[in-house]
């Protein structure tokens, strides 16, 4: 029987492609710190997933005297900076997981709030044409948990939405995902997802490939 490949796989990428997020928790307290705020692990899980933008506001109220556009730049700046002195931390099993998603010649978009300079930093250490596009937080309306940005990559690669797989670590992107209209693949990293908005919920992308993607669309077109 032939595999239920889908039109396109739609990837996340902070927590999901790249362990950034200790990278972003660092520069989120530095900042904050540096305008005599206090930052937590805890204030940090309350950003993950979310728009840049957004959580600008979250800064601005820890008391962050700085603009919402300043406060990106800033973050996003630190973060690159952590990138090209540590190297890309990536997730376990995930360039694996993309290669054989491309080695099959299924579609790829990567579907980020990160902006486009830094996820092309992202794209630029993966030793293989990985992504047929970037859709990122900087050139959409509405961030995650809006489902522009799926929508948005499916548009653009000329396939139906219902027809592709997404892959998320954070709450509000699986949101994104789901109500998109995706068939959505949690893979929860520093919070716990709602197992109800996922189509499944994998422990970790190490040791996946394309066929497993493959059964979790054979599923989903099973239960419709």
């Amino acid at each position: 029987m032939t595999p239920a490949l889908p039109a396109a796989v739609l990837w996340d990428m902070d927590g999901t492609l790249v362990d950034t997020e200790p990278y972003w928790m660092r520069a989120e307290g530095e900042l904050v710190r540096e305008f005599g705020g206090s930052w937590t692990d805890e204030d940090a899980l309350q950003v993950v997933g979310a728009g840049l933008w957004e959580a600008a506001a979250v800064f601005q109220r820890a008391g962050v005297d700085l603009d919402a556009d300043t406060i990106v730049a800033r973050l996003t700046a630190r973060v690159r900076e952590q990138l090209a002195q540590h190297g890309v931390p990536w997730q376990p099993g995930a360039q694996a997981l993309l290669k054989s998603v491309r080695d099959a010649g299924i579609p790829t978009a990567l579907v980020t709030m990160s902006v486009r300079s830094m996820a092309e930093d992202i794209v630029a250490a993966i030793p293989f044409e990985a992504f047929d596009l970037l859709v990122t937080g900087d050139e959409v309306a509405e961030p995650k948990p809006h489902p522009e940005p799926y929508l948005t990559a499916a548009e653009r690669l000329g396939v139906a939405i219902g027809d592709c797989v997404a892959i998320e670590d954070s709450v509000p992107g699986l949101r994104s995902a789901a109500s998109a209209g995706t068939v959505a693949i949690g893979v929860p990293h520093m919070v716990p997802l709602d197992p109800a908005a996922a189509q499944v919920i994998w422990d970790s992308l190490d040791g996946r490939t394309v066929d497993d993607i493959a059964r979790v669309v054979a599923s989903a077109r099973e239960t419709a």
